[in-house]
This record gives C-alpha cells, structure tokens and sequence, in this order.
C-alpha cells in the first residue's frame, strides 16, 4: 500500500467543513481572475509586447521550481517558492496577467514535484492566485497605476506587495491547517509565518533587484539570476546538513534526533486518518561482549551488517533508525502497509537468524524486541517510545524473543485494578454484555468450503469503550479473572457450535488458550464437563496453543493437553516456526493440526525464503498425517499456491475479516449459496 501523505487527504472528523473551505477559496481565486480580465486598465493595458529580458525572467521562474527547496524547518509544507522574485518582479514591469500566468505554471510544477493530490494543487494554485491579486492592489495603490521607474518608492512599493503576497497566503494555508489540525488560526499562522519569514524576507527583498535588471537589459536578468540560483544551491547544502545531523555515520540510518522527528510525522498523519503506528525497539544481546572479545572495530562491523540487513526488506515507509549503542528503532504505520504490528517485529528478529560472516569467522548475533503500538499504547512519541523500551525490557526478563507492551508490564496502576474490577462484573453474570467473541472463517482449500472458524476474543468496557485482547488478557492472566475469562469464551464457543449444528452448518471452531489455562488441572475438567453437557461432539472443537506456552513449564503443560485430547479434543500447534522447540513439540505432544505463522504466508509470493518455510512445513506434516492451516492468506495467488502445495486449511483477510455471530451466519449463508451456484455452472459445464 503506498503511503498516504496526510496533506492530500481530508480531515476525518470534519470534511464537509473542510471541502467548503477550498470551494470558497477556489471561487473567490476564479472570480479574482475574471474581475482582472475584465478590468482594460490592469490587464488587455498590461500585455505590452514581451521583451527579451521580461521572457528570460518568466523562464527563470519557472525553471527554479524544477527542483523544489525543502527542508525541516518549514511547519507543515513541502517547498518554499524561489520563484516568487521573479514573480514580484513581473507583477511591477509587465503586468498582473502574465504574472498569474507564470507563477500559476510554477505552482503545478510543484505540485507534481512534491507529488500533490489534485485537489491540494488546486488549492494552492487558487491561494497564491488570490494572493497575487492582493498583492497587485497594493501595488497599483502605492505606485499610482504607473510601471517599474526604478525609484525609491517603488522600490518600497514592491516589497510592501511582497509582504501582502506572504500574508494572504500565509492566511488561507493556515484556514486550512486549522480545519484539518484543529486549534487556532493564529497559532498555524505564527508557526508558519516562523519557519520561513527569514527566507521569505530574502526572495521578496531580491524582486526590486529583478525588475530593475528586467528593465535594463537581458544580460542584467541572467546576471543576477545566477546569484539566486547560487543562494538556491546553498540552502540546498544547508538542508543535506541538516538531514545528516540526524543521520547516524555508522550505519547511514537515522539517528535518534532523526527518528524522533520523522516518527512524529508519522503519528501526525495517523492521528489525522485514524490509523496505527507500530514503534519498535531492538536491544542486541551481549554486544559488549564482541566489543571486549574482537574489539570495537568488528563490533562496528557487525552493527553495519544488522543495518544492512534491515534495508534489504525494503519495506516502503517503514523507519529504520540506530538508537544509540546496540539499539535500533523501527517505525511502520498502517498508512504504509502494517496490518499487524508483531509482523515489524518478527521481520526484525528474524534479520537476526543468520550469523554475521566477517570473512576469517562468523559472529552469531541475538536480540530482544519491544513493540508498543499508537494509539493503543500512547498518545504521543515519547510515550509510545517509554512503552516499546518497557515491552523491551520486559522481553529481557522473560528471556522472550519479542514483546508487546501491556500496561501490567508498569507498577500496578488505577486503571488496571479498575479493568480487572469491570471485567470480573461482567464474567459474573453470563447476562452481562461486554465480552463475545468475534469469528474468523477457515476454508478447505480442496473443495472451497467452509471448515470451521477461529473464535476471537472482543471486550467492550463500559467507559472506555473497546479494550485490545492483549491488554486485557496480560491484565487478568496475573489473576483469578482469567479462569473466569476462559470459561466464558469456552462457553460461547461450544453454545455457537451448538448453534451452528441446529442450522445444518457442520462447522469445528477454534479456540485459543492462554499458559494460565494450560497449566490448571481445573481447566481440563471444566473443558471435559462442558463438552459433555452441551452435546458437543469435541473432536470439532481446537485448541490452540503456542510454543511459548509450552516453554513456560513444560512438564504440568504437556500433561494437561495429552488429558484435553484424551476426551477428543483436537490440538493446533500455533505460529509453527516462531518457537524455539517446534521438533520436538511435534514429537512429544498429541498434536493434530499445525497453523503457519502469518509472518510466513503474507509474503510467501514475492519472498523465495517464505515461500521455502512454507511448503517445506506443509511436506513436513503431510509425513506426519497433520492437518496444516495458514493464516494471514491476503490474496488469489497465495491461495492458489498454497492449494498447489497441498495445504489443506486457510484463513485471511481474503475470506473474511473476523465478524461477530450476526454478521457470520450472514456471511456465510451467502458464501455457502455462492459456492453452491459456482458448482452448479461447473457440474453444467
């Protein structure tokens, strides 16, 4: 997905406000350009014939927008426009018309330069026109109506315009960042007026040089062209300057100073369209000890190859950054691509698979990853960065290979004692609305029907509204609200299989279960009285377990899972390949079924080494007589290529989005008719 800039969109919240706005402003430019039209004394009077020096002039302020000036210090904007000299300078020696004409010639270079939507390149065309205009009335007013005679007053005169030019512009860009930003308009108008008085200042200054030159020779204009192009290419080395100040010399990444700064403008634009920025932190293990062991010089060595093995993913927008030390940052918002924000993650520590080869040896390398997610972690920079080094650190502790933040990782707070207190009321009392479970459908890719369904966990809080499972899961896992929580998603699930039996669907469902579950005897003879009393038939009901669970304490584990599949439940293996033991689980577990991590399957058409994981792990459980589901299916080729592999199961997007009970039965009456009539052409075919 191509990164959307939130300059070229509307505000989410008010867009009708915002869309009037730029209608007013592109009227009142039209109508600014008709009244000129009309008027003999300011245009069909000021289109003299052309002389030599006017042309060279017009072609200069053209060609300087060729290759926009840029910088950070400018709030909110793109370019600044050297062109407005030349502009000025035709306004006072040849006229308000050709002025409009060229510098409207300008403005669209920019626009496509900067890659502006059309409808922000029409608005700037129509503020600059109308600023223009304005600027034109003072002139006309401080001049007397006469052209450039190359006096002091005149000189005056055509600043004065100039400065009008700036604040009329300044003025109605500012009307627009207020409707999109929110806040006042003074306040754009001062950050604005801040970043480019100074340059500004200088190119309306340079506009009475032009028009004297314009009005002297032709050899005058390109003389003191050639100055301003010298200025240009100067600001130009200030701006490379300034983006290497947040470079980092080592690695070429960004540097912290960096990151900061285009991170930020990343949760701008999130916050603007509503979307998530995943921020994460990669700490390397035992680097001091390659300092100490081979010196710093292969230190150096090896954290130039990390660097450079981050770039290879070339994932567009994606932020890569050196923190300082053995760390590095990542930024990678949903704008760019980012569905889940443990993908950055994995992709990261997976770069570090593979020993670093220094020539003469190879270095093995590890690391521990921290993921906090914006909005949901963090209002701000800072605060989403203060979290991914808390999920950093709490990944240390449990020697885990990555982690996302949760709050229970803080000192116990106010709003976690007050979520578990919620929770528990609502698991109280099964009348109690709050917490249901959304469901994924998982389809046979033999036959194209319908298998079963992932349940997934959703909690609505009365107050704050919707609530991420991880956060509410790592809140109540720490205490006795989890049992609670387990028995009540384990009885929707079997009610809605129940459900589903008595509407001739014949459907399994899938159910995740957290290390606390595993690890309690209770949960066991709850699963096995539940399943008897309800009528289930268990062998259509999965668990779902992860390696990571299994790592926790493996023998009370494993002992509870082979008693679930001693009453017919069926055991999936999730995220196959992340763990760290898969082999083995595979052998010592009564495993049935083992999911393919997303991580795998989303790229597993363009990515040789996905493709490679993913149908050695489908080879690897048809010999072991296991069913194998891949999540994360996206898209018409990676199912046909998982069909062609033999993979039996799959779930993604490109079925489904996971979808509450209603809207499931819906949808899955209408796939199952689809179905049904796609047969019926075949069979007639």
């Amino acid at each position: 997905m191509a990164t959307t800039l939130m300059r070229n969109t509307a505000p989410s919240d008010s867009p009708g406000r915002y869309y009037l706005y730029l209608a007013v402003v592109g009227i009142g430019a039209a109508l600014g350009v008709g009244v000129t039209l009309l008027s003999l004394d300011a245009s069909w009077a000021a289109l003299q014939p052309a002389s030599a020096a006017f042309v060279v002039c017009a072609v200069v302020a053209v060609v300087s927008e060729f290759d926009p000036l840029r910088w950070r210090g400018i709030h909110s904007t793109a370019a600044s426009l050297v062109s407005i000299s030349f502009v000025l300078a035709l306004l006072a020696t040849w006229g308000l018309i050709p002025a409009l004409v060229v510098q409207a010639i300008a403005i669209s270079i920019v626009g496509f330069r900067v890659r502006s939507s059309l409808l922000r390149a029409l608005f700037n065309l129509s503020q600059t026109t109308l600023a223009l205009i304005a600027a034109a009335v003072v002139w006309n007013w401080l001049a007397g109506g006469a052209t450039w005679l190359n006096t002091p007053s005149h000189i005056l005169a055509l600043i004065a315009s100039g400065a009008v030019w700036s604040v009329v512009s300044y003025s109605f860009v500012s009307g627009a960042l207020t409707l999109r930003l929110g806040g006042s308009w003074l306040s754009h108008w001062v950050k604005w007026v801040k970043g480019e008085w100074k340059l500004r200042s200088l190119l309306i200054v340079v506009a009475p040089v032009i028009a004297l030159a314009a009005t002297t020779s032709v050899w005058m204009v390109v003389t003191v062209a050639l100055p301003l192009f010298g200025l240009h290419y100067l600001l130009r080395v200030m701006a490379q300057r300034e983006r290497e100040a947040e470079t980092d010399s080592l690695t070429g990444l960004l540097n912290r100073r960096g990151f900061q700064s285009e991170c930020e403008r990343k949760l701008l634009d999130a916050a603007e369209t509503e979307t998530a920025v995943a921020v994460v932190v990669l700490d390397v293990d035992r680097f001091s000890e390659i300092n100490n062991a081979l010196g710093h010089g292969i230190g150096d060595r090896v954290l130039r190859e990390l660097a450079q093995r981050f770039v290879n993913e070339n994932v567009p927008g994606k932020l890569l950054a050196r923190h300082g030390g053995d760390e590095f940052a990542f930024a990678w918002s949903e704008l760019d691509g980012m569905t889940d924000p443990m993908e950055c993650a994995r992709a990261v520590k997976g770069a570090l698979d593979a020993p670093i080869s220094l020539g003469e040896f190879s270095v093995e390398v590890d690391g521990s990853v921290g993921v906090a997610v914006y909005p949901d972690d963090g209002d701000g920079f800072d605060t989403v960065l203060q979290h991914a080094d808390i999920a950093l650190y709490e990944a240390k502790r449990r020697s885990s290979t990555y982690t996302r933040y949760t709050p229970d990782f803080d000192h116990p707070s106010p709003e976690r004692i007050t979520l578990l207190a919620d929770l528990r009321r609502a698991l109280e009392s099964s009348g109690t609305p709050g917490v249901e479970l959304f469901y994924q459908p998982q389809i046979d890719l033999r036959d194209g029907r319908v298998v079963g369904a992932e349940a997934l966990l959703r909690y609505t809080h009365p107050t704050r509204g919707h609530v991420q499972p991880s956060e509410l899961i790592a809140a109540a896992e720490q205490s006795s609200v989890m049992r609670m929580l387990t028995e009540r998603v384990v009885e929707i699930a079997l009610r809605q299989m129940k459900e589903w039996e008595r509407d001739g669907f014949d459907l399994g469902m899938a159910v995740n279960v957290s290390v606390r579950d595993l690890q309690s005897a209770e949960f066991t003879d709850y699963l096995t009285g539940r399943v008897k009393e309800l009528g289930v038939e268990a062998g259509k009901l999965r668990l779902e377990i992860t390696e990571s669970a299994l790592m926790d304490d493996p023998r009370r584990v494993v002992g509870n899972v082979e008693k679930i599949a001693d009453i017919g439940v069926q055991i999936s293996l999730d995220d196959f390949g992340t763990g760290f033991s898969s082999m083995q689980h595979l052998r010592r577990l009564p495993v049935s079924e083992i999911k393919i991590d997303r991580l795998f399957v989303s790229n597993l058409t363009e990515d040789s080494d996905d493709a490679a994981i993913v149908s050695s792990t489908i080879d690897l459980a048809k010999a072991l007589d296991l069913n194998v589901v891949a999540e994360g299916v996206e898209d018409d080729s990676t199912r046909d290529l998982l069909r062609s592999w033999g993979c039996h199961i799959a779930q993604g997007w490109h079925f489904a989005r996971p979808m509450d009970a209603v809207r499931f039965d819906v949808w899955l009456r209408s796939y199952q008719a689809h179905e049904a009539e796609s047969r019926g052409l075949r069979d007639v075919s």
